[in-house]
């Protein structure tokens, strides 16, 4: 007797005799490296997890100075009181349904398998949405390699400082060809910055690019005119970035990159001209991205990177949950999860952004 084959099961033969043998070593797809829990701040999470879709972030009131003089009347300031708002507005889920048959004949643990395939997209999801969001873009799809700048309308509650543009980043912290002013070919601002290592020998500035160190130390310059610590700055990098920053004609970097220690979660460096440095695959890209080679100076193909202090932004989950349960329609377990966070850009003069493009 043969069984009809259920619509969506391919590895099992319907009744009917096969000599094909299925191994037990299942291929298990590579996973990227998530970053941006390491990289945000939970001072929220508790108040945001329990109660509430929103929090309420007062801001510190600032104070004016005065020069004093003998016989000066002393004119008292009125405390301005100013706030904003983090807001949980973002969520993802899957699911999917095992049928009886599938887990019961089936030569793997399937339902493991693809709950732990689940999980993982989802945290990746997540990490992938927040990099973009503190990069200043948004994914016009999930998972896609399409990322285009954040508008007003995408901002999540309310702007934390009003000087701040629609990506609620600052004008001045966003890196381009223009900040670099030994390269020579015309450009506009918005441009991405052409880079490539500055190679053994090299006895001046080159004229058609920057290096990977010199974007690093203009990061580190920017955060310390605007008084951000020097304890907890990190910076996110891209595969393409790296490969251009290992081949970097540094002392400084090789004693840097000796360090000893395993990867863990994007992390590859402690110490870098005072950043901690992660690699990551879910940094934006737009147009082809970074490895654009051939074009420098443009504004159509390039991948972004991110520096920063780890108070400048928030992240909190409310609600991220697993469950299983019966399929009322057919004999099958279904599983399905969800992730509802929210992010909030805290302190936008404690991030710095670049475009860029490999020369």
């Amino acid at each position: 007797m043969a069984f009809a084959q259920a619509s969506g099961y391919t590895n099992l033969n319907g009744g009917v005799f096969s000599p094909v043998i299925y191994s037990k070593q299942v291929q298990v797809a590579f996973r990227k490296s998530a970053v941006a829990e390491a990289i945000t701040n939970s001072d929220y999470f508790g108040e945001i997890a329990n109660m509430g879709d929103s929090v309420k972030i007062i801001k510190e009131p600032e104070i004016s100075v005065s020069e004093y003089k003998r016989g000066t009347t002393i004119a008292t300031q009125d405390l301005a009181d100013s706030d904003f708002s983090l807001v949980v507005d973002k969520s993802n889920y899957f699911a999917f349904k095992m049928d009886d048959i599938e887990s019961q004949q089936s030569h793997v643990n399937w339902m493991s398998m693809a709950s732990d395939r689940a999980a993982y997209r989802l945290a990746d999801q997540h990490d992938q949405e927040i990099l973009g969001y503190m990069c200043g873009y948004k994914q016009s799809a999930l998972h896609g390699a399409a990322d285009t700048v954040r508008v007003a309308a995408d901002i999540p509650g309310t702007k934390s400082d009003t000087t701040a543009g629609d990506d609620e980043l600052l004008a001045g912290n966003k890196l381009d060809i223009t900040d670099f002013g030994n390269i020579a070919t015309t450009a506009t601002a918005g441009d991405s910055i052409p880079l490539a290592a500055r190679l053994p020998g090299a006895t001046a500035l080159s004229t058609a690019t920057a290096s990977p160190l010199a974007v690093l130390a203009r990061m580190s310059r920017l955060l310390d005119q605007r008084n951000v610590s020097k304890q907890g700055r990190f910076v996110v990098v891209d595969p393409v970035f790296q490969e251009l920053l290992a081949d970097e004609d540094s002392r400084l970097l090789n004693q840097d990159w000796g360090q000893s220690g395993a990867v863990r979660n994007g992390l590859v460096l402690d110490n870098l001209h005072g950043f901690r440095v992660y690699v990551s695959n879910n940094l934006p890209s737009v147009g082809t991205g970074a490895g654009t080679t051939g074009t420098t100076a443009q504004a159509t193909n390039y991948g972004v990177i991110l520096a920063g202090h780890d108070s400048s932004v928030a992240s909190a989950s409310q609600i991220n949950k697993v469950e299983q349960y019966r399929d009322p329609d057919s004999f099958a377990d279904i599983v399905r999860g969800m992730n509802l966070y929210g992010r909030k850009i805290l302190r936008p003069e404690g991030l710095i952004t670049a475009r860029y493009n490999a020369a």
